[in-house]
């Protein structure tokens, strides 16, 4: 565990960390997510990250939110080409072709799931029966990558169209919006996220 300045022990993950690590650590990674933009946003966020360290994306988040309309996903949905032609030029994020380019198709998977739904959280947390998974991690553990639910979740994500959602993509999206607390047991926001469960 890494103890910052002010004594709280959090994840072996978070490590020398920056700020933003810490933040996000401490304020959002395992707190239960409903809220459906958030929901865009982490999908977005994950898919770009693959390959890459998730500081490399927390440094470019605000990047992401100017080019991405916030995550609106009708926004996005409604990209052309040359819009993304012109978002692949902008240092502010990940420019990858294939990756700026499956934020489109996601975005209309997420419509079309909201649509057949009613929300996309509701189709999400129905991989985990509604509520959090609340794992029990020790300090000398490592955390799967992947998980049975996540391996679901990927396949009938894949089958709907979403791009860039291998299972360990979902596990990873799983672990930031909250379905399933795998903060280590010594971590001071396992507690916390459970209680939020």
């Amino acid at each position: 565990m890494d103890v910052a300045d002010d004594g709280k022990s959090r994840c072996q993950w978070v490590q020398g960390g920056n700020q933003l690590y810490y933040s996000y650590h401490d304020l959002e990674w395992g707190v239960p997510v409903r809220d459906e933009r958030k929901q865009f946003e982490f999908l977005i966020l994950e898919g770009a990250q693959a390959g890459l360290s998730w500081a490399t994306i927390l440094n470019r988040r605000e990047g992401y939110r100017r080019l991405f309309c916030d995550f609106d996903p009708e926004q996005v949905a409604r990209f052309d080409q040359r819009k993304l032609e012109g978002m692949l030029q902008d240092t502010g994020i990940i420019r990858n072709r294939l990756k700026v380019y499956s934020a489109v198709t996601n975005a209309q998977a997420f419509l079309q799931v909201q649509e057949e739904f009613g929300t996309f959280n509701e189709y999400i947390w129905g991989f985990v029966g509604g509520s959090p998974i609340q794992n029990r991690w020790l300090p000398h553990q490592d955390m799967p990558a992947t998980s049975p639910e996540s391996d679901a979740l990927s396949r009938d994500m894949r089958k709907r169209g979403f791009k860039f959602v291998g299972s360990t993509i979902m596990y990873a999206h799983m672990q930031a919006t909250g379905m399933v607390n795998d903060h280590q047991l010594d971590c001071f926001r396992h507690s916390q996220c459970a209680a939020m469960a």
